[in-house]
């Protein structure tokens, strides 16, 4: 392995170069010289350096100018820079440090010098990249235990949700694999929809399953009731997106967050026609345009107190009827293009 500093000395007088070589000499240092600055931009685009010594006054690209286009060179404008000068007054001191240079030695060289600032900065140089490789690699060690916790914390997030809704749904005398298959449904609708990304699209299968958590909060007796809901008994029911609000409202979770869109708006329709707000078209949100598709289709390929289940044969036609009017007919139109995916949805086995 080779541990040697690799030093860069421009100066358009040779002799300089080769008394600053002499001095410098040192079993750790490896030294490259160029003579012009053109020279050492050829030079430093095929080799890195961990110090570059740079004379001020040269023809056609002076140390300044070579500066400058070090320093606006991503890759190695952290490598220090010390100036060679003959050039003392204040004015040329202040645009060196300016332009970002770390030091400057005078000519005639003085050996000692020399030899100390271009030791002390090279030593620094090696702290600040060990420092530097440090810190990425704790950064990246944070991030590992981030991700391992954020993915933890969303499968407790998972199970809870589905706890959640195994509950409600039971207790509103709705199979509890309801809320599964609206999931399911939900996320294929979602991937066939095309415009949202795969974390949105695992979004909506999260979050789809609380679409009727707001019904916890509907009398038992209208909820079981097996024949048609009277007028009041409805508007009773219309409250559930409401009480969903409720329970989610206070969460900046995106899960819940979503959640809280989804059992607000999946009863609107695309006609301006549904409940709670009347709000109709695009200004409803995606998320919950899908999750009434799917809520639909299952809610009527399944059998409840107060109906028989429909085959999906007469669901699907049900749904395409209604484009337009209740349902977004471009969701609709993927729904109508894809009926085989979501037949084989309903009908599998989503409990066992």
């Amino acid at each position: 392995m080779n541990n040697k500093y690799e030093i860069l000395i421009v100066d358009d007088v040779s002799e300089n170069i080769k008394v600053a070589i002499s001095i410098l000499k040192n079993d750790s240092y490896n030294f490259s010289f160029a003579l012009n600055g053109q020279q050492a931009i050829d030079i430093i685009k095929t080799k890195r350096f961990d110090l570059l010594l740079l004379d001020v006054m040269m023809p056609g690209i002076d140390g300044f100018k070579l500066a400058k286009i070090i320093k606006n060179s991503p890759v190695i404008q952290d490598t220090p820079i010390i100036f060679l000068t003959a050039r003392v007054d204040i004015n040329s001191i202040e645009e060196g440090f300016n332009i970002g240079a770390v030091d400057y030695v005078t000519k005639p060289f003085h050996a000692v010098e020399l030899k100390s600032r271009v030791a002390n900065h090279l030593e620094l140089y090696r702290y600040r990249r060990e420092l530097k490789r440090d810190n990425k690699k704790l950064n990246n060690e944070i991030d590992v235990v981030k991700t391992k916790h954020y993915t933890d914390l969303e499968l407790s997030q998972k199970e809870i949700i589905y706890m959640l809704t195994e509950i409600m749904e039971a207790d509103s005398g709705e199979t509890a694999c309801h809320v599964k298959r609206v999931a399911n449904i939900s996320k294929q609708l979602g991937l066939l929809e095309g415009n949202l990304i795969s974390y949105e699209v695992e979004t909506l299968c999260l979050a789809a399953p609380l679409h009727d958590i707001g019904k916890i909060f509907i009398d038992n007796k209208i909820l079981h009731k097996p024949g048609k809901l009277t007028d009041e008994e409805f508007a009773i029911m219309q409250e559930h997106p409401a009480h969903a609000i409720k329970i989610l409202k206070k969460s900046d979770r995106k899960i819940i967050k979503a959640a809280k869109v989804i059992a607000y708006e999946h009863h609107e329709n695309y006609d301006g026609s549904g409940y709670p707000r009347g709000i109709k078209g695009e200004q409803i949100h995606i998320f919950a345009r899908i999750v009434a598709i799917a809520d639909v289709l299952d809610a009527l390929t399944q059998e409840r107190v107060y109906k028989k289940a429909w085959s999906f044969e007469e669901a699907a036609s049900h749904i395409i009827k209604l484009s337009g009017i209740k349902f977004d007919p471009r969701l609709v139109q993927l729904f109508s293009d894809h009926l085989e995916s979501f037949k084989e949805i309903v009908e599998a086995d989503v409990c066992s």
